[in-house]
């Protein structure tokens, strides 16, 4: 009898004008488990939907370039372990004072650190008052390059001290050009590194220990969606090194806290910044020694192909082996060409619900959406406009306590596009 209903509600879909059906839903929930090794010595790239891309040893970088053509941004390796690289921008003289630098009073030098919030902001690019100044260059309108300006101190992992001068971007080619040297003036030598060969990625590394460019991410941009990694994150309020979850470019995070049994949403969560997702889902205590994953947090991931995933950490090892096991569910897989273009995906949670539906919206291009329910005849028993965040992701709360016990579709219009949901409501 159940495989009749549903099948009556599928060919009741086909009915409503409009309506473009998922192709997944609550497909069921995933355990998995990632190593990040003792000390956190590897981040893992991972990808929602195919799951670890790779591990790789952090320590064998200090410095990345932006590899995109269009990109000024430099940044350190400021979470390798056992220390990271620590940088500053020199006060004392322009980069016409390469030849005799001055550390004397570095210990009160503000420490440059990557951005929390966004890759393109770079510890390199801290200073950065916006176009035409990327911090430690300026763009030339003439030539679109950008042509450094500044000197650095940087620190290496061993303890050593470098003095650095990005000297130009040259964006037609893709060619990053930059001088380093020792205090001293010893080992001066001036590199062009060449991101073309490494357009696929994010970030090109360069090490300057050993003279060399890296390779460091294990497969292309658009394969990997989050990665675990130690970084400088922010600690009341001061920069501190933490393990935690970084989001790729264009990966979207929505945040419910607290989720109980039936998972109950809060207030509009949505970000799309660097570490949204972050190190504070687990705590430490000081009376078992031991971390406590927070059980009342999940998390939505929407990756770039619009698909939308909850992540829930269940367990953190700690520095011992760095094993974190965490839970993956896709809940909604858009299947038209022209939501996909657009970014328009839709979701509901919990299902079956009795109380309140949560719907989780990426409206696209759109600024408002409809949303309508329909009963098994097709009959509409709710129709209301939300104004929505364009290209975000919004939780509507929607009571349904007042309808009957059954079987109901759901249908979200935005920008002139459909996407119904099949959803029981037991009361």
């Amino acid at each position: 009898m159940k495989s009749k209903i549903y099948t009556f509600v599928a060919l009741l879909a086909t009915m409503f004008a409009g309506i473009v059906p998922a192709m997944a839903q609550n497909t069921g929930t995933v355990t998995d488990t990632v190593l990040m090794g003792p000390s956190y010595a590897n981040e893992v790239y991972y990808s929602m939907s195919a799951g670890e891309k790779g591990a790789v040893n952090r320590s064998t970088w200090d410095i990345a370039f932006r590899a995109s053509r269009m990109s000024a941004s430099i940044i350190i390796n400021d979470g390798s372990s056992p220390n990271g690289v620590e940088l500053y921008t020199y006060p004392k003289s322009n980069t016409s004072g390469w030849a005799a630098v001055d550390t004397s009073g570095l210990s009160g030098w503000t420490k440059m650190y990557n951005s929390i919030s966004d890759w393109e902001t770079g510890a390199f690019c801290v200073n950065q008052k916006g176009h035409p100044d990327y911090g430690w260059g300026i763009y030339n309108s003439v030539s679109h390059n950008v042509m450094g300006d500044s000197l650095f101190i940087i620190k290496l992992r061993d303890g050593s001290f470098r003095k650095i001068w990005i000297m130009e971007k040259y964006s037609s080619d893709n060619i990053f050009e930059f001088r380093v040297a020792k205090l001293d003036n010893t080992g001066d030598q001036t590199i062009q590194l060449d991101c073309n060969p490494y357009s696929t990625k994010n970030f090109v590394g360069y090490s300057i220990s050993t003279n060399q460019v890296v390779d460091f991410e294990p497969v292309a941009s658009n394969n990997w969606d989050i990665l675990f990694t130690k970084y400088m994150g922010i600690n009341n309020g001061q920069p501190y090194p933490v393990v935690g979850v970084l989001s790729n470019y264009h990966t979207k995070v929505a945040k419910f806290k607290p989720v109980g049994p039936d998972f109950i949403s809060t207030e509009k969560a949505t970000d799309s910044t660097r570490s949204f997702i972050g190190y504070d889902w687990k705590t430490f205590s000081n009376e078992t020694f031991t971390y406590v994953v927070t059980d009342s947090l999940a998390y939505f991931v929407q990756n770039k192909s619009g698909q939308l995933y909850k992540l829930v950490f269940k367990k953190f090892a700690g520095s011992s082996t760095g094993r974190i096991v965490f839970n993956t569910q896709l809940i909604s897989l858009t299947g038209v060409k022209e939501t996909e273009k657009s970014g328009f995906n839709a979701a509901v949670y919990p299902n079956p619900v009795s109380d309140v539906m949560n719907l989780v919206i990426n409206p696209g291009k759109a600024r408002f959406a409809v949303v309508s329910m329909l009963d098994i005849s097709g009959r509409s028993v709710l129709s209301k406009r939300y104004d929505v965040q364009a290209e975000e992701l919004s939780t509507l709360q929607i009571p349904v306590s007042e309808l009957p016990s059954g079987i109901y579709m759901v249908k979200i219009q935005a920008g002139g596009k459909v996407i119904s949901h099949k959803v029981i409501v037991n009361n």
